[in-house]
């Protein structure tokens, strides 16, 4: 039988890192088995703020791939204000931390960039995705966003091919998203945002959410809704839940891998970890914070400007690959979202390449959030809110107690769910 073609606009593509280029990645890699061919479109001389290489090795042999240029206005943003690179990954200053050229900058890219700075490439995409659905026949096309630009692409496509079957993949929500409201909108801009995303949940077939609580947002937005997680790939032998993962580790080491900016920094940890390194000398012999990616400088100088001081590891920016094998020599994996309850629907990408290592996770964000939800099914740790103090204290020395006597690896359960082959027959059985 012949496989069903899908169309897949996406800006993130290898060599193009991060969490956000792993969904469809992997969703390509292992559609053939459910009787799917993919098609790639993609910018052909992209902007990202993360690139690894590593992620190449994931892209299928003969697997199609069109590309065509996009114009952005970001290397010019760069020029003006070094600190716009941020924005590229939905990263801000915020409160004291802003320059007015921080300001203008989010100022513009609000309200000139509707939904953002990727929207050059909607027109020329539509012009040549049309000749190309006239020559070719595919079965679904699914847009991916942030950029949401990109589902304007889907939106204009499905206007003029009203047969064609649309997906449109939300990995982030789009007004929902906690920085959002951080993008300074006038009334005009807001109701302009808030109309395509409506036209957007309107006229696709399906919105694919990373989570329940958007799921559930989405539908009461209009959408038909479906939850497809992110999840872990069991061919990255690391990753593989039924190798047993043996730490090297002969310090007690808490990780974070990742990005983290100041809107999701856990300021109670950071005081909870100081006053047991002041007060425990036990664990302040044994411990060391780990950081692997990109930490904002002012974390890292507050942090620096405690008794943690010396207890820091800051690794820096690492492949996908060194990543991973970061997270398995850890005793402990960190994990954060915003504080707001409106993030509590975000699930990072990174929490299922945690859950696949069978280690420990500490989590910062809303009471209720969807991770909390996830930890608890799986046993795999605990999700505190940032107003938490005392509790963390009392968790991180049990986790130490245990580690010490060496049965910190608990048996999580329930995480094959969770694997992208997995995930992608449930998007096989959607399609």
């Amino acid at each position: 039988m012949e496989s069903k073609k899908i169309l897949i606009i996406t800006y993130y593509w290898p060599p193009a890192g991060g969490p956000g280029v792993q969904r469809w990645l992997k969703f390509a890699k292992y559609l053939p088995e459910f009787g799917w061919k993919p098609i790639i479109f993609t910018p052909e001389n992209p902007s990202y703020p993360l690139l690894d290489e590593s992620l190449m090795k994931d892209v299928p042999e003969n697997l199609e791939i069109i590309k065509t240029k996009i114009w952005e206005p970001y290397q010019l943003a760069e020029k003006l204000n070094k600190s716009n690179k941020k924005f590229k990954a939905g990263q801000f200053d915020v409160g004291n931390n802003q320059s007015w050229k921080s300001k203008l900058s989010i100022w513009v890219r609000g309200n000139f960039f509707i939904p953002d700075a990727r929207v050059f490439w909607v027109n020329p995409s539509v012009k040549f995705l049309e000749q190309y659905l006239k020559d070719n026949k595919i079965d679904v096309v699914v847009t991916s966003g942030p950029p949401h630009s990109l589902h304007l692409i889907g939106l204009q496509l499905k206007k003029k091919f009203t047969d064609l079957k649309w997906i449109a993949d939300f990995r982030d929500p789009w007004t929902e998203i906690s920085y959002y409201k951080h993008l300074k909108l006038t009334n005009k801009s807001d109701k302009k945002h808030r109309q395509l995303e409506s036209e957007v949940f309107k006229n696709a077939d399906i919105t694919l959410a990373t989570s329940y609580t958007d799921a559930e947002n989405f539908r009461k937005n209009g959408a038909n809704a479906v939850c497809i997680t992110n999840g872990f790939d069991e061919s990255d032998s690391a990753n593989n839940p039924t190798i047993k993962k043996i730490s090297t580790e002969t310090q007690f080491t808490l990780s974070y891998i990742g990005v983290l900016e100041q809107l999701r920094n856990p300021e109670n940890l950071w005081k909870a970890l100081n006053d047991l390194v002041k007060t425990n000398s036990d664990f302040a012999e044994k411990f060391k914070l780990k950081f692997v990616g990109r930490i904002d400088d002012k974390i890292l100088q507050s942090i620096e400007n405690s008794s943690l001081k010396k207890h820091i590891e800051n690794l820096g920016y690492l492949s996908h690959d060194k990543a991973i094998d970061k997270m398995s020599n850890s005793s402990m994996l960190l994990i954060t979202n915003f504080p707001n309850p409106s993030s509590k629907g975000i699930i990072p990408g990174k929490i299922f390449e945690y859950l696949a290592t069978g280690k420990q996770i500490i989590s910062f964000g809303p009471s209720e959030a969807d991770v909390s939800k996830i930890l608890t099914e799986t046993k795999a740790g605990k999700h505190f809110s940032y107003e938490d103090s005392e509790t963390i204290k009392q968790f991180i020395l049990e986790k130490f107690e245990l580690w010490k006597s060496g049965n910190l690896a608990e048996n999580t359960q329930n995480i094959e769910q969770f694997s992208r082959r997995n995930l992608t027959k449930q998007l096989s059985e959607i399609l």
